[in-house]
């Protein structure tokens, strides 16, 4: 679990204090380079300021010994500025706003469930398709977690071209997103997410975890496969840009996933962890990043974290849970919200529970977490208040993360958290026109898998 985070010239590095131990038993180190060896540190979240550049620290656990080394020369995120004299709602709220979870085959909004969820306080819902029986059930369904929220909440989904898709059944799917930019211009694909953005508004959807920006041209059928654009990163820029261009179009806000992009694994983290990552940092850079980079210049306002480990960035945790790897997000000018693909996924769960790993990406720099089970909200809310009190999170970086999401959702954030935050935009089409038909869309037994 992570304590702190300590900035030498521009190496960011964390820690674990002896008396913790990770979800798997084992505790961690870490090895403090700095930038010339004898930089100063910045003290973050009560690391020893006086700490030795150079110095390891070295703990055991029931998993041996394990040395802890991140070299990736990358700046801290900036901190957000508060409001001075404020006092903000209680701990446990601010925590459980950092939420979004799913409800397992919930389709009336009178499941104790929804009670359940929203009672604890979560920021968002997730919807799958096993939420979804006809256009207005969900409609119902969607309308009453909003009711008996009683504040803005998030409603998110997964709608992307070909397979993944929620609500295939009541839209229709649509050819890959690789047959899309193999076959047609970019602007075809604004005018396709534009059509289904405003479907989903309709039904009542505010966030689309889509479009993939990961680089692949591997077979249709892998994890990632036919899901990206290209494994040209030029190609993929374009066509996700455009894909997210028209979700802003029809009023949905987009999620640029999987940061820091995925497609060099073939491996389905769904139910395992995958084998590291080992390419540069600066090839990262030049090739997964970049689609990523433009879309942060063009203003989008979600991206989401994968659960791989890459060496150039952190060799013992996954980008979910990295520091660092928040930092390069953060480097190239996000200012969004950073949310993590979900915990309960196997490269997470198999070794942190979700009491553990929720509060690890908090305080690695995620703004929300996702879980496609609300069944685990309580702990992942118990687990974020705990971690503060045992000083394994600072309580102004819970605070930041939880403006964010409470932005996300529409709300001003400063009453309920003390933080200002403002978060990009992308422009939409400049006239605003009644959205085409749903072209290309195409019924299941028919659709590119």
């Amino acid at each position: 679990m992570v304590v702190g985070m300590a900035i030498t010239g521009a190496v960011v590095w964390i820690t674990t204090p002896s008396s913790t131990a990770s979800g798997d038993g084992t505790e961690l180190s870490a090895t403090v380079l700095g930038a010339d060896g004898t930089a100063p540190l910045t003290p973050v979240d009560g690391l020893d300021p006086n700490a030795a550049p150079g110095s390891t620290l070295a703990t055991s656990g029931a998993g041996g010994s394990r040395a802890r080394t991140t070299t990736a020369a990358i700046p801290p995120a900036p901190t957000l500025p508060s409001l001075p004299g404020c006092t903000p709602i209680p701990l446990a709220q601010r925590a459980a706003r950092t939420l979004i979870v799913g409800l397992p085959d919930v389709k009336e909004s009178t499941d104790p469930m929804i009670k359940t969820v929203l009672d604890i306080g979560v920021g968002g819902i997730f919807l799958n398709p096993g939420n979804v029986e006809s256009r207005e059930q969900v409609i119902s369904l969607i309308r009453g977690i909003r009711r008996q929220a009683r504040r803005p909440i998030v409603v998110a989904v997964d709608e992307e071209p070909g397979r993944v898709s929620t609500f295939g059944d009541l839209i229709g799917t649509s050819p890959s997103a690789r047959r899309m930019a193999d076959e047609g211009p970019a602007t075809d694909v604004r005018t396709y997410a534009h059509a289904v953005a405003t479907e989903l508004a309709e039904l009542g959807i505010d966030l689309n975890l889509a479009p993939v920006l990961d680089l692949t041209d591997g077979p249709y059928d892998e994890v990632i496969g036919d899901r990206s654009f290209s494994v040209d990163p030029a190609i993929a820029s374009e066509y996700a840009l455009a894909y997210a261009e028209g979700m802003t179009d029809g009023g949905v806000r987009p999620v640029a996933k999987h940061f820091p992009g995925q497609g060099r694994s073939s491996e389905d983290i769904h139910f395992e962890a995958a084998e590291p990552i080992t390419v540069s940092l600066d090839m990262l850079r030049l090739t997964d990043v970049r689609p990523f980079r433009d879309l942060v210049r063009a203003g989008i306002p979600v991206v989401m974290m994968n659960h791989l480990t890459y060496t150039a960035l952190d060799r013992n945790l996954p980008a979910s849970l990295s520091p660092p790897a928040y930092g390069l997000l953060r480097d190239l000018g996000f200012t969004g919200v950073a949310i993590t693909d979900s915990l309960g996924m196997g490269a997470i769960n198999l070794t942190w529970g979700f009491y553990d790993s929720a509060p690890m990406a908090i305080a690695a720099g995620a703004d929300g977490v996702l879980a496609t089970d609300g069944f685990f909200a309580e702990e992942m809310r118990d687990g974020l208040v705990d971690s503060i009190a045992a000083g394994r999170l600072s309580e102004r970086r819970l605070s930041e993360a939880a403006a964010r999401m409470v932005a996300l959702a529409g709300a001003d954030p400063r009453p309920l958290t003390c933080v200002a935050v403002d978060l990009p935009r992308m422009s939409p089409a400049p006239v605003a026109l009644s959205a085409p038909p749903v072209e290309g869309r195409v019924p299941d037994e028919t659709a590119e898998r």
